[in-house]
């Protein structure tokens, strides 16, 4: 239990990194609460959806030696968005959720993925679980 507090507060913590050294491509108009709220969404999506995402794509990641993870990653970032917009949090990854799919948003989630994982790294390097 200790190890999910600590995830979902080291994610909420990069979650908040990450909205406010990107305002223009990660959108958040909220309070902490909503951070940490979509902090367990992206738990919650990345423990049960991602794996099995991850096992499908498995012969893909093997072409491509492990860069579709990228890709994986930011389609698990959109799909938070997603579902923290019909929650009511009003998270935005480039132009989406309200917006349909584009480039811009594409390429805002993969860097976003990117970042977040950075973020949550460095973070979890200095706090130990």
């Amino acid at each position: 239990m200790r190890g999910f507090v600590v995830s979902t507060a080291v994610t909420a913590v990069a979650f908040f990194i990450l909205v406010k050294l990107f305002p223009t491509m990660f959108g958040y108009d909220g309070e902490v609460v909503g951070l940490v709220v979509i902090a367990v969404i992206f738990g919650i999506v990345n423990g049960v959806i991602g794996p099995i995402v991850r096992l499908l794509a498995l012969p893909v990641r093997l072409m491509t030696l492990g860069l579709i993870g990228f890709v994986i990653n930011a389609a698990l970032l959109l799909l938070t968005a997603f579902i923290a917009d019909l929650v009511g949090f009003s998270f935005t990854v480039g132009d989406f959720p309200p917006d349909l799919l584009t480039a811009d948003t594409l390429i805002a989630a993969v860097l976003g993925a990117i970042i977040l994982s950075v973020i949550s790294s460095v973070i979890r390097f200095a706090i130990p679980d």
